[in-house]
């Protein structure tokens, strides 16, 4: 069965305040040392259902913050029996540091930010998922030479998030051009792959944490 959500919840809402409390990292993965990628607002899960797959030496975490996504994620990753998958429902700028602080050190390498909500509004930019405070939280957690990738469909969301992590010291963007023409990943999510199917631009940017 189909599970239906709306297509955005406000993240400011009472509801969603409540910060993650930290986990126990050997209940969640058979190997909790791997190097781990985080995907921050994954959706319906299905690009890190596929990079678990594909990359199998490698733990992924995917944060949503509609809960009905997350448990038919959760199912679907039962369903493949991946010991190097897991979903969690939360809000990431009230959960990420609580959330990483209990990591193994060094274990966080890659962090992907794809096609979040907009909030096309002015008056609605605090409810964006990228805020300065996200990105000092990443540089705190990321190990040295981790990657942050970071894309959307919409200009001024993807300007957004760049410039918040150039901003941050912590980070080094790559590449030469304005934007990044490809993904540099071995999966594209659906909302990338439609739109490229229907000949619109997305807007690419890595960043890789400053090393010691």
């Amino acid at each position: 069965m189909r599970v239906r959500v709306r297509q955005h919840v406000n993240p400011l809402a009472q509801k969603y305040q409540t910060p993650l409390s930290p986990l126990e990292w050997e209940k969640v993965y058979l190997q909790p040392n791997q190097p781990l990628h985080l995907d921050i607002g994954c959706a319906k899960g299905r690009f890190l259902l596929s990079m678990a797959q594909i990359e199998t030496d490698w733990n992924f975490l995917g944060l949503e913050i509609r809960e009905p996504l997350v448990h038919e994620a959760n199912k679907w990753r039962d369903e493949l029996e991946l010991t190097n998958l897991h979903y969690l429902f939360c809000n990431v700028n009230h959960s990420l540091r609580s959330l990483l602080s209990s990591l193994p050190t060094g274990t966080l390498q890659r962090v992907t930010i794809q096609f979040p909500d907009p909030w096309f509004k002015t008056r609605h930019g605090k409810r964006r998922i990228v805020q300065p405070q996200l990105v000092e939280e990443l540089a705190d957690y990321l190990a040295p030479g981790g990657i942050v990738f970071l894309q959307s469909d919409i200009e001024f969301v993807a300007v957004e998030m760049r410039d918040r992590f150039v901003a941050n010291p912590a980070f080094h963007r790559l590449g030469t051009g304005k934007w990044l023409a490809q993904n540099p990943l071995p999966v594209s999510t659906e909302r990338e792959i439609s739109t490229t199917e229907k000949g619109e631009p997305v807007y690419r940017a890595v960043f890789e944490r400053v090393r010691s």
